[in-house]
């Protein structure tokens, strides 16, 4: 069944919430990327304010991951939630004033950042307690992409709208207002009392985080693969207000429109790996991911047609989220318990954490170069990323295939038989 894991009453309140709040959450990541281009035309400044949003994701992660283990994290989500929206409440009421500047967004972007280190740490780790039956994990997760996908198709062709029509002021202050909706899900919540009590001091927990993850060959190999895509691939987003104004001259609404066709691409992969019974033959779809990704970047960069340049998107809308979602999905399956905020923040600093380092090295290859020539580069090196890593990702086949089979979150695999040494 595709929407199986809403049973959970838990996770039903949490899908409608946080689906709801999403859309505020994409129609403001729009919007302040479009408003740091009409201050400032320039992609290296594009690229500095991701850098500021997504550096706190590799900095802040790791002590995330252990800071979460020993906390309420529902309680933990509804305090980074309320931060977020008065976040957006503050910028929204800076661009009103017209006092906005561009050292404000970076200060705000730092902030943002530091708080999602938390907040998706604990999201992350937190679904498996919002699903009642252990074998709707897999399920939850992808209706999670499909959930975070059609937000992404539906925020920003609004707020496309809006930024022509009223300014990106008004998409921050919707943004603000839709956190209510998760606010309000995450009180309704029916959650056991959270007992938790670790004897180790949090640098212990933290080297034991790395030490497991480092010597896991199947964790190594899947954050790997997902790092050089984040490094690579994630980053063209960076280069997409200048794709849609300067070269398809399609504006603000155009910029919509691209972003909009890669949300519709990736709820069509949300719901592909909705309706999957099994998690095992995603290390299939893990490894072609990079392959699909650069294919669709060295298209899309040499697209001069607007409606062509969308079409293109929707494979890369589709390739980006089977794969990160795939990655998420599998690891989630096979990491012990114990381990898994820990393991999360990992991930998240693998997933978020070197995508600033791409977006400054886009940023600045295209102002060196030409936005095309830097996606077409960056598209070529996920094609190699796929030929030398796509060998090593099938032959975890039989980890993924020993977890399911368990039916269990914890690890199947407590001694790590793939240990290197």
């Amino acid at each position: 069944m595709l929407f199986r894991a809403l049973r959970s009453r838990n996770y039903r309140l949490y899908f409608i919430g946080h689906g709801l709040s999403l859309i505020g959450t994409w129609m403001h990541s729009i919007a302040l990327q479009w408003l740091v281009y009409r201050l400032t035309g320039s992609a290296r400044l594009l690229g500095v304010v991701t850098f500021s949003t997504q550096i706190c994701g590799l900095v802040l992660a790791p002590f995330a991951g252990v800071i979460v283990e020993r906390m309420d994290r529902r309680r933990l989500l509804m305090v980074t939630q309320s931060l977020a929206m008065t976040l957006a409440l503050m910028l929204a009421t800076l661009v009103f004033t017209e006092t906005i500047a561009v050292w404000h967004i970076i200060v705000f972007s730092i902030c943002l950042g530091s708080v999602n280190a938390f907040d998706i740490t604990a999201r992350q780790s937190f679904v498996v307690h919002m699903v009642e039956g252990k074998e709707d994990l897999a399920n939850a997760i992808a209706l999670n992409s499909m959930m975070f996908n059609g937000a992404r198709f539906l925020g920003p062709a609004v707020a496309g709208v809006l930024i022509a029509k009223v300014g990106e002021g008004f998409c921050f202050l919707i943004n603000a207002i839709s956190y209510i909706s998760i606010l309000i899900a995450l009180a309704l919540m029916r959650v056991q009392p959270w007992e938790h009590v670790r004897g180790k001091r949090l640098w212990d927990d933290l080297v034991e985080g790395f030490e497991y993850a480092f010597h896991f060959q199947s964790l190594r190999t899947v954050f790997t693969l997902l790092a050089l895509v984040s490094l690579f691939a994630l980053p063209y987003t960076v280069l997409l207000p200048i794709f849609a104004n300067d070269i398809l001259q399609g504006g603000a609404k155009g910029y919509g429109w691209l972003v909009s066709s890669i949300g519709v691409g990736a709820l069509c992969g949300a719901v592909f790996l909705a309706s999957r019974k099994t998690v095992v033959g995603l290390e299939k779809v893990i490894a072609h991911g990079p392959l699909l990704l650069g294919l669709a970047m060295i298209s899309f960069s040499w697209s001069r047609m607007i409606f062509l340049s969308m079409g293109i998107l929707l494979f890369m809308g589709f390739g980006m989220m089977v794969h990160m979602a795939s990655c998420n999905t599998v690891v989630q399956t096979i990491v012990d318990e114990k381990m898994r905020s820990r393991v999360m923040s990992i991930h998240m600093m693998t997933w978020t954490g070197l995508a600033p380092f791409g977006g400054l090295l886009v940023g600045d290859m295209a102002e060196r170069t030409s936005p095309p020539i830097t996606l077409t580069v960056a598209g070529v090196v996920c094609i190699l990323g796929f030929l030398f890593f796509r060998k090593r990702m099938l032959q975890q086949r039989h980890v993924i295939e020993t977890a399911f089979a368990s039916h269990k979150t914890e690890s199947v695999l407590p001694q790590m038989p793939n240990r290197v040494g």
